[in-house]
């Protein structure tokens, strides 16, 4: 069910920033100034029919086309370029077999580009697909791993004091609700207990009722559906992948630090990784940045993201904070030995973990070999395990020989 959770994830994006769409015509996205810090805009896409809007259901040829301009067809925010980018210098090209995979693979799962950091150098860069090293390219829910990177800063800047908090410290409007009781840790974790439908497929699910809550409630749709949800387990017990919960995430750090995700994204990921390009995230109806979705960054940015995780973060989030976040606060068990889930962050065998999103979209961390390897893609489909198991099969194979 988790994988349903990704493509969910997808459709709440799409339902939400659609109702934003209110510029007329065909024209590029008008860029208007937002109230947020300097130099961050909010893009207004050209009016469009819904059916447009469906991502889903996009063909192979849009996809690969809309993915690197998502702006142009969902408002969101503009966020700057770091003022002093970190640089990528060019190390040691991998060997002929590495690289040899590395194609294979980009050609198998139809990759727009890869790109692997060895020691903070570029070791192999490749695009397809019309992706440039200039273009940008959408992040689905590998946008949950930015978020929770923001949920660590917030508790370093002292907006949110602990992990153990109660989360109707920062959502008040939950309170009574089955989050009653529910701490900061266990959302991170998705393991409120609170009962929840991830079945795409299903038009009573609680994902698909998604849609009906932005149309009653629009920006405070989030909050308005997830308080009137049941329990079905003690907090801290079951995990069940639920993609309300990491928008809740959302508008807990929003509400904590008093300005939206992607202002806070400047400041805490932006400029100190320097992203070379700068950053698109989707809003809501309510102009509130979704926790769990859709925000768009140049390819090497991705791996820059990597490689800021992998420093530590430079003194954005506490001590250790990657290393809990990306270890298995949650053990799937001996059916899937190695794999969990932290804080937002998958868990893979050996210490690595990685932030995933649908249609190919990946950035895997091996801290033992300072080794960084981002993914951007146009899957045939918007789920393949086969895929995703190749990617994974590919970066281990480069872990183990690479110097």
């Amino acid at each position: 069910m988790r994988i349903l959770g990704l493509a969910s994830a997808l459709a709440l994006a799409v339902t939400l920033a659609g109702c934003a769409s209110t510029t007329a015509g065909d024209p590029p996205a008008a860029k208007v100034a937002s109230n947020t810090a300097p130099g961050i805009t909010i893009t207004q896409p050209p009016q469009r029919d819904p059916s447009e809007l469906q991502v889903l259901f996009w063909s192979d040829a849009q996809r690969s086309e809309r993915f690197r301009v998502m702006e142009q067809w969902f408002a969101g925010h503009e966020v700057p370029a770091a003022k002093s980018p970190r640089a990528l210098p060019k190390g040691a090209a991998l060997s002929a077999e590495l690289q040899a995979d590395l194609q294979k693979l980009m050609e198998d799962t139809n990759a727009a580009g890869i790109m692997v950091l060895k020691d903070g150098k570029v070791r192999y860069e490749a695009y397809r697909l019309g992706l440039g090293p200039t273009d940008r390219w959408t992040s689905f829910s590998v946008a949950k791993s930015f978020t929770s990177t923001l949920l660590g800063a917030a508790i370093k800047d002292g907006s949110v004091t602990s992990l153990n908090d109660p989360v109707t410290k920062y959502i008040p409007k939950l309170a009574g609700s089955a989050y009653e009781g529910v701490t900061v840790r266990q959302l991170a974790t998705m393991t409120s207990g609170v009962k929840w439908d991830e079945n795409y497929t299903d038009p009573k699910s609680d994902v698909a009722q998604m849609n009906r809550f932005v149309v009653e409630y629009g920006g405070d749709a989030i909050v308005e559906q997830m308080k009137r949800l049941p329990r079905e387990a003690e907090p801290g017990v079951k995990w069940v992948y639920k993609t309300g919960e990491t928008n809740l995430i959302g508008v807990l750090v929003e509400n904590a630090v008093g300005k939206p995700l992607a202002e806070y994204a400047k400041a805490k990921i932006v400029d100190p990784a320097g992203f070379e390009g700068g950053l698109f995230w989707m809003i809501d109806p309510g102009g509130h940045n979704i926790g769990g979705c859709c925000l768009s960054i140049r390819l090497a940015d991705y791996a820059r993201m990597g490689q800021f995780v992998l420093d530590g973060g430079k003194g954005v989030v506490p001590e250790g904070w990657f290393a809990e976040a990306g270890k298995a606060q949650v053990d799937f068990g001996p059916s899937a030995p190695g794999f969990g889930y932290g804080y937002q962050w998958w868990a893979y065998p050996m210490g690595s973990y990685g932030a995933q999103g649908i249609f190919g979209q990946a950035i895997t961390l091996v801290p033992a070999k300072n080794l960084v390897v981002a993914i951007v893609s146009n899957w045939p489909a918007a789920t393949s395990p086969g895929s995703r198991g190749d990617g994974r099969a590919v970066v281990a194979k480069i872990a183990a020989t690479v110097e």
